[in-house]
């Protein structure tokens, strides 16, 4: 008999138009809705934000930082900068890549503030940019050295037959090189489902594993949950499960040697991804000098298991 557990913190209520509660890159799939923008959640923001978001915001703002510098210029007078053109747009680009020089404290010598305003204008900048530049390296070190897990989820999660019954199994793989220490896994399932008053309700189970602990992981790591008369899948048979509305969300701790602390990710599969009656080719083997070979392409690779 499955039994269920209390609510890991998702929350009981559901509906019939209810999506994931967690993506697949492991974030909450959750909108924010009338949320305080405070300045100081700005540097967890930027920390947190994707590489090519984080890149294409300190450009962009670049950009802008830049134009707005160089409208004030016009605006004092391109002759305190350089030689008017007597093009406007000339003037801006000019204006433009002063504004760059100064920002950067770069300076080439062939612009140069010759008034008191541009003067002041190019002191205010280049303060600016100073602290500008500083923030973004404080911000980049961060990026870097923030402790974060580097697991690799298999797309597929399967369902096929297991010793005397038949097991869920998904496999995951450290996508560095470093040793994962003492890797240990939790998996919960959430089934929503309609109660006697015609509400839907998440219920929760914790899905007992063939292992939920290893001492490291050089390769790959299949996780099995074999469907026996203790699992709540034990009474669906295999299209069943198949067609259910319901999460495994899984959880995945180990201690990283590269950053010397323990360090986690989550992940989810829905219960109508599952692949039926298939199985997870190997992906490691042993070359002809007798080292291990681990070919990540293979993380994905399935075979049916039908005659």
């Amino acid at each position: 008999m499955a039994k269920k557990i209390k609510d890991p913190g998702l929350g009981n209520t559901s509906s019939p138009y209810a999506k994931r509660m967690v993506n697949a890159d492991g974030t909450f799939n959750i909108v924010h809705l009338n949320k305080a923008v405070q300045l100081r959640e700005a540097y967890n923001y930027l920390v947190h934000l994707s590489w090519f978001r984080f890149f294409t915001l300190a450009f962009v703002a670049y950009l802008v930082l830049n134009a707005v510098f160089a409208f004030i210029y016009v605006l004092i007078g391109i002759e305190e900068i350089t030689k008017p053109s007597g093009e406007v747009v000339q003037d801006f680009l000019n204006a433009f890549f002063f504004s760059s020089q100064t920002i950067t404290t770069l300076g080439y010598g062939a612009m140069s503030p010759t008034g008191i305003a541009s003067g002041v204008v190019s002191s205010i900048e280049a303060l600016i940019g100073l602290l500008l530049f500083s923030f973004i390296t404080g911000l980049l070190y961060g990026r870097f050295s923030k402790p974060k897990a580097s697991i690799r989820f298999s797309d597929s999660i399967i369902l096929r037959d297991f010793n005397l019954t038949k097991a869920i199994m998904f496999r995951l793989v450290n996508n560095r090189k470093s040793i994962m220490i003492k890797p240990k896994v939790s998996v919960t399932l959430s089934l929503s489902e309609e109660n006697n008053k015609g509400e839907f309700v998440n219920t929760f189970y914790a899905l007992k594993l063939e292992r939920e602990n290893i001492t490291y992981l050089p390769t790959t790591w299949t996780i099995v949950h074999e469907i026996d008369d203790e699992s709540p899948f034990y009474k669906f048979s295999k299209r069943d499960i198949n067609n259910q509305t319901g999460e495994l969300l899984v959880m995945i701790s180990y201690y990283d040697e590269s950053f010397n602390q323990e360090v986690h990710q989550l992940h989810s599969y829905i219960l109508n991804e599952i692949k039926i009656d298939y199985k997870f080719i190997k992906a490691y083997y042993y070359n002809d000098e007798g080292k291990m070979v681990l070919d990540h392409k293979l993380l994905n690779c399935i075979e049916s298991v039908k005659s």
